[in-house]
């Protein structure tokens, strides 16, 4: 039977990131700022490395290359995960952004996959906010001349933001994560991001980061967006454990899980042949054991299971985000 796998992951010194992932996380990574944390990722850009057991220090790419029956009879023809898990600590605004569909991707970028993403609010300071889509249509002409004279925020969506809040971003939609935010994002494999307008920051090398207008333009849903609503959300209840459903898409499911032993013993918990699945800690602590082996869990850690994975014995109190691919 397969076993889970511990992972740990690459780092991203984006200029508008903080220190939040090292000071709360205790991620260990030597950047400053450090904005992103790649957790679950096969992606060259970013990849993620197995800690202890069989595979200690190899990158989850490599396992899987060597294993593709991981990833589960549903993703079989696959030799990479479809999907990429960060946390993102944003001390700053991210730059104005948007993500093209897989069929741009696929006719524009090599064949590359597109990306459509969710974001988990772990974090967000009171006037925190994020930008979601368009606040009327619009058009091309109107989008570059308002990037040229500075005023094109007066053109987009603000949403106010708080912790425990939840947003889906479909591929085409124009968006942002506000200063003040942290969240975990759940997103295609992907790293195609075509930057609208960055607020004539200057990077570390002291040149501003680049645009890619003509291409973001192409790609956006350049039409008024409804404002995002926080979806219905259930907590059902089993003995020490409880979860709810968070988003459902065609790439990804995401369920908020929360593990309470105090009154219970253990939680047992099991993948099935169809999919892996991938445990995010958000919060808490505990332990994790399978036959002789045990894995400790703390705030920030991410845990790979491969489909079919062997039962394994959940304790403690803890909150995860389960991603099943």
């Amino acid at each position: 039977m397969n076993k889970p796998i511990l992972l740990r992951p690459s780092g991203k010194d984006y200029l508008w990131g903080g220190q939040r992932l090292n000071n709360e996380f205790e991620k260990g990574i030597n950047m400053f700022p450090l904005a992103e944390t790649w957790e679950c990722s096969t992606h060259p850009d970013g990849p993620s490395y197995a800690v202890g057991g069989e595979f200690n220090n190899q990158e989850l790419s490599k396992i899987i290359k060597e294993h593709p029956y991981f990833l589960g009879s549903k993703h079989e023809g696959l030799d990479e995960l479809p999907i990429l898990i960060k946390f993102i600590d944003a001390k700053s605004d991210l730059s104005v952004q948007v993500h093209p569909t897989d069929e741009y991707a696929m006719e524009n970028e090599n064949g590359q996959l597109g990306k459509t993403e969710m974001w988990y609010v772990l974090d967000a300071t009171k006037d925190a906010k994020l930008i979601y889509g368009f606040n009327h249509d619009c058009d091309e002409n109107m989008i570059r001349s308002s990037i040229e004279n500075g005023t094109l925020i007066n053109h987009l969506q603000q949403v106010n933001i708080k912790k425990d809040d939840l947003f889906f971003i479909e591929a085409g939609t124009v968006h942002a994560i506000g200063e003040g935010t942290l969240v975990a994002e759940i997103q295609e494999n992907s790293n195609l991001t075509y930057r609208l307008y960055d607020y004539d920051r200057i990077d570390k090398d002291g040149s501003k980061r680049p645009l890619h207008i003509e291409k973001a333009l192409k790609a956006a849903n350049l039409k008024s967006s409804k404002e995002p609503k926080q979806p219905l959300r259930v907590l059902n209840y089993k003995r020490g454990v409880a979860s709810e459903l968070l988003c459902r898409c065609k790439y990804f499911e995401v369920y908020r899980m929360i593990v309470n032993t105090e009154r219970r013993q253990i939680v047992k918990y099991k993948t099935d042949e169809m999919s892996f699945r991938v445990l995010l800690c958000v919060n808490g602590c505990g332990n994790i054991k399978f036959k002789n082996e045990d894995i400790n869990i703390f705030k920030g850690d991410c845990i790979f299971f491969p489909a079919d994975s062997e039962e394994v014995s959940i304790h403690g109190q803890i909150q995860f985000l389960e991603v099943r691919g």
